[in-house]
């Protein structure tokens, strides 16, 4: 038998070491070493499928030895769920989606496991019982469309050795932190046991080519809880974002190996489940009876996915002497940037006001086409002038006041030409190449932030 070994790990971002320490190199958090077993030393402990026999050893190729093959993409009956995988599942992927508790992970794997028409899928729990499953799997549909199989275990062990006999085509485990190995002597979550159990899941999809799904915990601060090289170990990771308060829910990919890694599904929350959004659009921008000052729509990309959002901005005089600087779904630090050239470019008297932005919906958007429609909303709310709910903008903005082009403005338009508004501001610089016959939609063309401001205002 071999001499038991052990390390020591930081909880927080899985740096190893031979000895404590008080503060942890990699992430300078304090007192986050914990010592862990890390070989138990028995060497005839089952894993899937353990090498036995001699081995042919793997050779190099030349790239233009090895055969292209086009992959093979199974739809899991959920279009946005496909959209964010990159156009299904890929056989042999791993995919790991990370969520605040409650978000609707486990409700979202359910409602997959029971809706992908004709395949055999083993649905792993670790956290619930069988009752509480079928419970909520009677909540989300009276017709499962697949053969869907649950079992409650956290050994890896046990788990291998009935999808030897079962033979899915999906597995979907939930949650890889309830899941323990008995190679490694820790308990359930740490370091040492999420690493070893989702290499062995790893090992076990990519020699069979079966989609392994893992549902992970999120610490505090948001980031998927475990080591970090769990996130590049897995083939895609997802996050599942919303307020619990709310119905919406997003799902966000992160990393994805088999497509865009910037797309962006949405979801309702109902009591009989997660329902699809398909136009967010529509969602996003709040049905009004009055024109109200501080409100603008912007035209923003979520991968591959237009939408049109609603910027809402309040200048106030500030009330405490310093002026308050805040927003909700946008980078601060932008919003001061842009509130620097409104008062440098434009002679708008901001240093005084207290401004909040808001991005309605409860999205967070990062795309700097938006920064036309924020500086807009701010100037409206100032002047206390509304801004027609007809007109939207898609355009950033430089720190001389010029108005910038963004990227794919064509899908831009037809998303705004589709919802019915009627005009549409964007830079000069986004006219070559742009077919301006084909949309009835107003296209209003600017190069400068005073141009905009003299054409909505006067």
């Amino acid at each position: 038998m071999a001499k038991t070994k052990s390390a020591y790990f930081c909880q927080s971002c899985g740096y190893e070491s031979a000895k404590w320490l008080g503060k942890c190199p990699s992430c300078n958090q304090w007192n986050t070493f914990v010592e862990e077993v890390i070989d138990k030393g028995v060497a005839n402990i089952p894993t899937w499928k353990s090498p036995s026999g001699t081995q042919r050893l793997s050779k190099p190729s030349k790239v233009e030895e090895i055969l292209s093959a086009t992959e093979e993409r199974t739809s899991t009956g959920d279009a946005e769920l496909d959209r964010v995988l990159g156009g299904g599942l890929v056989a042999g992927s791993v995919i790991l989606i990370g969520g605040e508790p409650g978000i609707g992970k486990s409700t979202l794997m359910l409602q997959l496991a029971l809706n992908v028409a004709g395949r055999k899928i083993l649905y792993v729990s670790g956290e619930e019982s069988e009752q509480q499953i079928k419970m909520r799997a009677e909540r989300i549909t009276a017709n499962p469309k697949s053969d869907c199989y649950i079992l409650t275990e956290t050994s890896t062990q046990n788990i291998f050795k009935q999808i030897e006999q079962l033979e899915p085509e999906i597995v979907i485990v939930d949650s890889i932190q309830t899941l323990y190995s008995a190679h490694i002597e820790s308990t359930p979550g740490s370091v040492s046991q999420v690493r070893e159990c989702t290499a062995e899941l790893l090992r076990f999809a990519k020699e069979t080519n079966t989609p392994v799904f893992l549902i992970g915990h999120i610490t505090k601060d948001g980031a998927i809880a475990g080591p970090k090289i769990l996130e590049h170990m897995v083939d895609t990771v997802l996050q599942f974002e919303g307020d619990r308060h709310h119905i919406y829910r997003i799902l966000r990919s992160i990393k994805n190996r088999f497509g865009a890694a910037a797309e962006l599904g949405i979801y309702a929350m109902q009591s009989s489940g997660l329902r699809e959004v398909s136009n967010p659009s529509e969602i996003l921008l709040s049905q009004r009876d009055e024109e109200l000052s501080g409100i603008t729509i912007g035209a923003t990309l979520e991968g591959a996915r237009p939408m049109l959002i609603e910027t809402q901005a309040l200048v106030s005089v500030a009330a405490y002497g310093t002026p308050q600087r805040s927003a909700t779904g946008f980078d601060t630090k932008r919003m001061n940037m842009l509130l620097a050239v409104l008062e440098k470019r434009c002679g708008f008297r901001l240093s005084a006001k207290d401004v909040f932005l808001n991005i309605a919906g409860g999205i967070k958007v990062e795309d700097p086409a938006i920064d036309l429609s924020i500086m807009a909303a701010i100037i409206s709310s100032h002047e206390d002038i509304f801004i027609s709910s007809k007109i939207c903008f898609a355009a950033e903005v430089g720190l001389s006041g010029e108005i910038r082009a963004v990227n794919r403005i064509e899908q831009r338009i037809s998303e705004a030409e589709k919802l019915g508004f009627e005009k549409i501001f964007i830079s000069n610089y986004n006219l070559k190449g742009l077919e301006r016959g084909k949309f009835k939609i107003e296209i209003i063309t600017v190069s400068k932030i005073e141009e905009v401001f003299s054409l909505l205002f006067g």
